[in-house]
């Protein structure tokens, strides 16, 4: 659980933008959204090798 503790002089507005920031930088929203669906490990490891060959093709001989 996130805990934001607001300074007695500091908005509402600052102390729900570092919130959004600190939410953000745990990565949560990303990971729900990776568990909603099943993905086979061979088909995971396959995508892996893939991106990682377009990567290799892209940014390789720079």
């Amino acid at each position: 659980m996130l805990i934001i503790n607001v300074k007695s002089d500091e908005s509402i507005d600052r102390a729900l933008k570092r919130y959004k920031r600190k939410f953000k930088q745990t990565k949560l929203l990303r990971e729900i959204r990776r568990r909603k669906h099943f993905i086979k490990p061979s088909v995971e490891r396959r995508n892996e090798v893939l991106n990682a060959s377009y990567r290799q093709e892209m940014y390789g001989d720079a």
